[in-house]
């Protein structure tokens, strides 16, 4: 099956840029752009990283076929040069990055993109808008699963999303911690586990409860999940166990005082003998929701809105800036930093940019240190940026379990305070060098 191009997830400017630096004769000059934010977003304590892999395929097929180059030509985006240029593009850079999973501050060099100026420039939109929302989803992904102290948690906001961010927010969530998604594309493109049952409509379709729980029992099984909140709790839990049994799987309850209603649900399924039969929540939770579900008798969570919207942060403020050009397209010439000065809090240090994470004593996590010159010889193996696109060859791309194992380390490594849910500065200080 053909790959589609992604050469137009970009804006235009990228292409009229390249236009005029063709014109210019400065496009191929030897340049470095990197992707940071200026802060996290407020309260935040540290971010995910999330997408790399995503960037990977999408740099890896961000050509102009026949097709876009004559939509290009159709509405005069481009001149006739420029789409000649354009039909032989294939990005034959390096990139460099933080490993997908990782955390990161204010500042950390998240991505470095080098080559020359005109085939780095094209990437700036495609590489933000994934990094953006994969890495918000993936950061309120973390957040869940920290309050969520163990208990499994499944993604199921395909309904609240665009169809296609709803697959990506599955992948970036299972990243974060969940385990599971109800999405079946995200299940079919990334091997995520997927899992459902049944919706309210499903017991308003027959005409009683006990014949909607019957009809699902005899079809799944009874280790199946029954929605227990569309009429009456306690006489709907009192159902289930009689069709199913005390071997039933679980409970879902859906609406109402999830902590109210969870206590009395575990009684009454202990009292009934279904010991082993699991209650699952759901109804508009977020991290905060799930921490105040703690001392509730709560096997799992299913979580929609919130997660795909970054609960309150759908976007991570992630930039795309230049920060070292040379002066010439000689092969030999030399990097000088470059960086915008402006007023407001929008300038940055310019220089391409090496991080590592000091430790304390105990090997916690102490210190985010940003470096344009030599790395201390106490920070070398400390480094965290690794080699992503060499040459235009993808050489880190990685199994998503990988990068989901390196969260839960990664997580692990930062002081106690960064699983506070409570508003507050990030855990690390960035700390130029």
């Amino acid at each position: 099956m053909a790959v589609p191009s992604t050469a137009l997830f970009t804006d235009q400017y990228e292409l009229t840029m390249l236009q005029a630096a063709l014109r210019g004769r400065t496009a191929e000059r030897h340049s470095v752009f990197e992707v940071f934010c200026r802060r996290l977003p407020e309260g935040r304590r540290y971010g995910v990283v999330g997408g790399t892999g995503r960037v990977l395929d999408a740099v890896e097929n961000f050509t102009f076929d026949d097709q876009v180059l004559d939509y290009l030509r159709e509405h005069d985006v481009v001149d006739g040069p420029t789409l000649e240029w354009l039909s032989g593009y294939r990005f034959s850079g390096d990139i460099l990055g933080y490993p997908e999973g990782e955390v990161y501050f204010p500042g950390s060099p998240i991505v470095r993109v080098e080559g020359t100026f005109a085939e780095c420039v094209l990437l700036e939109t495609v590489i933000l808008s994934i990094l953006n929302h994969d890495s918000a989803v993936a950061a309120a992904a973390s957040r869940m699963a920290v309050a969520a102290g163990g208990r499994p948690l499944m993604e199921m906001g395909a309904r609240r999303t665009h169809e296609l961010a709803a697959v990506a927010a599955s992948r970036a969530a299972y990243l974060g911690g969940f385990s599971s998604t109800s999405d079946l594309a995200a299940g079919f493109r990334y091997d995520i586990p997927t899992v459902g049952t049944s919706a309210h409509s499903f017991t308003l379709l027959h005409d009683s409860e006990r014949d909607a729980f019957t009809a699902q029992v005899d079809s799944l099984g009874s280790g199946t999940t029954l929605l227990v909140d569309t009429y009456d709790v306690a006489e709907a839990v009192r159902a289930a166990v009689e069709i199913a049994g005390t071997d039933l799987g679980a409970v879902r309850i859906d609406s109402g005082d999830l902590l109210l209603v969870a206590h009395r649900v575990r009684q009454q399924l202990d009292e009934l003998g279904a010991t082993k039969t699991r209650i699952v929540v759901t109804s508009d939770l977020d991290e905060y929701a799930i921490a105040s579900l703690a001392a509730a008798p709560v096997d799992a969570y299913g979580v929609g809105t919130q997660l795909v919207t970054g609960s309150g942060h759908p976007t991570c403020s992630m930039i795309y800036k230049l920060v070292a050009r040379a002066d010439s397209d000689a092969p030999d010439a030399p990097l000088r930093a470059v960086a915008k000065k402006s007023v407001g809090g929008k300038s940055s240090p310019g220089g391409a940019k090496w991080a590592a994470r000091q430790l304390d004593a105990d090997g916690i996590a102490a210190t985010e240190v940003i470096g344009t010159g030599p790395v201390p010889a106490d920070l070398a193996a400390r480094r965290l940026q690794v080699q992503l696109v060499r040459g235009g060859e993808v050489v880190g791309r990685e199994p998503l379990d990988v990068a989901r194992e390196r969260h839960t380390e990664a997580l692990a490594g930062l002081p106690l305070s960064a699983t506070q849910l409570s508003r507050g500065e990030p855990v690390l200080p960035t700390e130029y060098v």
